[in-house]
């Protein structure tokens, strides 16, 4: 079947709707999973008395808490709230030119986990300030496309508010009605990834820049940008980029230091685990290991230890070892070889 003008574009949702960023039931699963009570921990014993469909039915539930097991509490995440929410506050008052934040750094550093831990911190103040309105959309969270234009920057946002998005919809049509829901929803919170994929430097970048500028003078809201490299990526190049550099902060994200920090993020995941024959201070004593291994790169860090525990389930070895861990394949990127390191 031929698609017409005025038939839907594709928002991608399938089947994954609920579980998508992007979207406001997957924005609001995310913020309702942060209040959801600890899977309970059961002992190998209690696990043993259970029948064969509860023990599968467990099993899944830890694979599913596994898959999820995120490192949030960093120092560049806490620094990143910190500065959102101090500007979100000092924008309250202002009419025009508020101030907005940038978190930038290598791929893999944690900049994502940083803008949405931001962006639910915000959500759940949001929330206690103004019980039982269930009309708020406090926060949006939306991801920058490559090549994008800057139709398809007013399509994310419309997609993300469960507007219409029309083949025959253009950008102004977008625009106006994104304006209209965010000032009738009181969205006070901004989140846009992957802002490395605009560039000042080419037409349609130049275009989805001064998108975004005209939604920050029309919408009274926070801006908060993540990307990769972003002083180096074209965005602030220019008189625009000026304009950008001149109102916005910027947190910067990068690999982790062997240091008490990064051995406090290793014994936080490992406390997180739910695997019945693992050792406690197993990974601990391994965090050495675990820095050489992943560069210090908190992503691959993370992958490693979800990846592993997973293993360790669907084998039903249920501990994490070193060899478990050298198991998992991890990303290129964590094979370079990196400055002032050796091998």
């Amino acid at each position: 079947m031929t698609a017409n003008a005025d038939s839907p574009e594709d928002d991608g949702s399938g089947a994954d709707f609920a579980q998508q960023l992007t979207l406001l039931p997957g924005w609001r699963a995310f913020v309702a999973s942060s209040k959801n009570e600890p899977m309970p921990r059961l002992t190998r014993d209690e696990y043993d008395t259970l029948s064969k469909e509860e023990q599968y039915d467990y099993d899944e539930d830890r694979l599913d808490h596994h898959a999820r097991l995120q490192v949030v509490a960093t120092s560049t995440v806490r620094k990143t709230v910190t500065c959102g929410q101090r500007l979100t506050i000092l924008n309250r008052g202002a009419i025009s030119a508020r101030r907005g934040l940038i978190v930038t750094g290598p791929a893999n550093t944690g900049k994502t986990i940083a803008l949405t831990q931001l962006g639910l911190t915000h959500e759940l103040k949001d929330r206690r300030r103004h019980p039982g309105q269930d009309g708020r959309i406090p926060v949006i969270y939306i991801t920058v496309p490559p090549k994008a234009t800057h139709r398809m920057l007013a399509a994310e946002l419309a997609r993300f508010l469960g507007l219409p998005v029309m083949r025959s919809s253009n950008a102004t049509d977008l625009t106006e009605a994104v304006v209209g829901v965010c000032t009738k929803a009181r969205s006070s919170l901004i989140l846009v990834d992957e802002i490395h994929n605009i560039s000042g430097l080419t037409s349609n970048g130049a275009e989805v820049s001064d998108t975004l500028k005209y939604f920050s003078e029309r919408i009274p809201a926070t801006f908060a940008y993540a990307g990769i490299d972003v002083e180096n990526c074209g965005l602030l190049a220019g008189l625009r980029g000026d304009q950008i550099a001149a109102r916005f902060t910027s947190v910067d994200t990068h690999a982790f230091p062997y240091n008490q920090e990064w051995k406090a993020l290793v014994a936080q995941m490992e406390a997180n685990l739910l695997l019945h024959q693992h050792k406690p201070r197993t990974l601990t004593r391994l965090d050495s290991f675990l820095h050489t291994r992943t560069g210090g790169m908190i992503g691959t860090l993370s992958h490693q230890i979800r990846g592993a525990a997973i293993d360790a389930i669907l084998t039903s070895s249920e501990k994490i070892t070193r060899a478990g861990l050298l198991a998992v394949d991890l990303d290129i990127a964590s094979r370079r070889k990196r400055p002032g390191t050796d091998g």
